[in-house]
């Protein structure tokens, strides 16, 4: 159960309404994490701030995999669910890759680079090898992009501990946390 008060439409300021808007346009609904965020016009600007930026990084399809990895390592049923429907609805990702993303794994040699550095990442709160950093860029990845994936990561990770410090109610499919 849903350790915060949602917010509704109208009790969301004005503050926040640009961004949980602009959410709710793209997915057709407004999700229960932006409801919270929405709390902290900061929070979700900031949010919306690093979102904006790194969805000019890499690919769509990369980064619904680094969601999905850092998601499970995290724990997060809510996110877990959220990036699974995404990736199958607006990213065509089928079952079996997101799968794989969740479990760190790809089909896609560069894809598989990519997750299992952003798994490695989370659970070694950043503190990665040199092994990782030469398995990345072996893919094909730049420095740059390795960064982009850091960041992508923390940006995940941020609504990763949002709903689970508040055990936000999932307004989406249901995903189970463990992986079949």
């Amino acid at each position: 159960m849903t350790r915060i008060a949602l917010p509704t439409n109208e009790q969301i300021s004005a503050a926040s309404r640009p961004v949980v808007d602009a959410v709710t346009k793209q997915l057709k609904m407004t999700p229960n994490l932006f409801r919270i965020m929405a709390l902290s016009p900061n929070a979700l600007s900031g949010w919306a701030g690093l979102q904006g930026a790194l969805a000019k990084t890499l690919d769509a399809k990369l980064r619904d995999g680094i969601a999905l990895a850092v998601s499970q390592v995290n724990g997060c049923q809510y996110c877990l669910s959220a990036h699974s429907y995404v990736a199958s609805n607006l990213a065509n990702i089928d079952d079996d890759e997101i799968r794989l993303n969740r479990a760190g794994r790809s089909g896609t040699p560069k894809t598989a680079a990519a997750v299992a550095f952003a798994k490695k990442l989370m659970e070694t709160h950043g503190k990665v090898g040199d092994d990782d950093l030469h398995a990345v860029r072996a893919a094909g990845f730049t420095d740059a992009n390795i960064v982009e994936i850091i960041a992508l990561s923390a940006q995940f990770l941020l609504t990763n501990f949002v709903n689970n410090a508040f055990d936000t109610e999932i307004d989406f499919p249901v995903v189970d946390v463990a992986i079949d």
